[in-house]
């Protein structure tokens, strides 16, 4: 277990307008003296009880943050085998003997990990439901949460976790690097350091700023759920096309308040745990044949395809694929149409090639990614043993994961 201490000037100095922890506890001060004062004189008009309600809300950010690190594993925390010279995961106390900086973090952090830590390549369900109990189980504890990932599967995860942790009230940051921790050139430290920042950081009201399953990576925080990697090689691994950032980090945090979701506080976050992973991706393209089709389409056990068609949901005029789509509708298999361009909508009323898809009983992905199709095809499906409510919750965006047409 580590445990870091918060410095002087807390991290809350980086948020714009935020009073120094020395003047709220003077403020405190001050409020508690008045408040007895007024009180005992029976004198509390309105504007006094709102400049009290105000700033103890803002007493409130003196306390030092929680944060939990989860590690799983991924480019982060490897290092080389001396053997073949290829990378494989090392545990968590590589990591931290490799940043010194980890002793400057102001937050109060423990830390949880897998173990054995494990390559993003294989994250699975039960690595996301593992994920999930870690985060449940530690829920009232602590501020924000931060985990440390694969970049392969980052974005699967982010996506999976944003439908299980169903009412987020708190920060999920996913996070990790492209080069390992011991690299000179390594982006991991940043990366870090700044999710457990932001993880850290709260508003006014005490409220985290970013309450929902995000990644951060290369100065950017994205909405999970809405985030594609889209880089192998460069420190900009990831990206989220059709829906804004959520920050931009340079110098300063600029927060986009407006495109950050707002939960409902009173309400307790509930873990969903189950999962039906009984699906496929089924990619078309020119020249597809039927004959090797329709082996897995007419598979006894599949429950649920994610469609990736032609540019706004669209699909050969080919008899059989309809027919074979048609009936494993029919036999209760969820079908979702998503895009194989990475910006843009389904709009399957557009052109008759789409059209003979929404006939087929085939539902719009909207603009969904095909990570959190995949992954909300899942959760929809383990958690719904009806189809029609499967195929209901499909149109509805549950975590912000699709947007709706006006």
């Amino acid at each position: 277990m580590i445990r870091k201490k918060e410095k002087k000037g807390g991290l809350q100095e980086n948020i714009e307008d935020t009073p120094s922890p020395q003047l709220i506890t003077k403020r405190h001060f001050f409020v508690i003296f008045y408040h007895k004062f007024l009180c005992h004189y029976k004198v509390f008009p309105y504007f006094c009880r709102r400049l009290i309600d105000k700033l103890l809300n803002i007493s409130k950010m003196t306390g030092t943050p929680k944060i939990l690190i989860i590690y799983t594993g991924g480019t982060i925390g490897m290092g080389k085998d001396a053997n073949t010279g290829v990378l494989e995961p090392l545990d968590f106390n590589h990591l931290v003997s490799s940043m010194p900086e980890f002793q400057l973090i102001q937050a109060d952090i423990d830390v949880r990990k897998f173990d054995p830590p494990i390559d993003s390549s294989d994250m699975d369900p039960m690595g996301w439901a593992e994920l999930v109990g870690m985060i449940a189980n530690n829920y009232n504890d602590y501020d924000g949460f931060v985990i440390l990932h694969g970049t392969d599967t980052m974005a699967y995860t982010a996506s999976a976790l944003s439908f299980m942790l169903e009412n987020l009230t708190k920060p999920v940051i996913l996070t990790g690097s492209q080069l390992p921790i011991g690299e000179l050139r390594t982006d991991g430290k940043e990366n870090m350091m700044t999710a457990i920042e932001i993880a850290s950081m709260k508003d006014l009201e005490g409220h985290p700023l970013v309450p929902e399953v995000c990644i951060f990576f290369n100065g950017k925080l994205l909405r999970g759920n809405r985030t594609t990697k889209i880089n192998a090689e460069g420190f900009h691994a990831f990206d989220s096309f059709n829906h804004p950032h959520l920050c931009d980090v340079g110098i300063n945090f600029s927060f986009h308040p407006h495109h950050i979701l707002k939960p409902d506080y009173r309400k307790p976050m509930v873990p969903h745990m189950k999962l039906d992973p009984n699906i496929i991706v089924f990619s078309l393209f020119p020249g597809i044949q039927d004959t090797i089709v329709r082996h897995v389409l007419e598979s006894p056990s599949l429950r649920g395809i994610v469609m990736r068609t032609y540019g706004s949901g669209n699909a050969p005029h080919a008899p059989w694929i309809i027919r074979l789509l048609d009936q494993a509708a029919h036999r209760g298999v969820n079908i979702i149409n998503i895009s194989q361009c990475i910006t843009g909508c389904v709009d399957m009323e557009r052109y008759g090639a789409g059209f003979q898809l929404k006939v087929a009983h085939v539902v719009s992905g909207y603009d969904s990614t095909v990570e959190a199709a995949v992954t909300k095809l899942m959760y929809l499906q383990g958690r719904y043993p009806d189809n029609r409510m499967v195929r209901e919750k499909l149109k509805q965006s549950l975590a912000g994961e699709i947007t709706l047409p006006e």
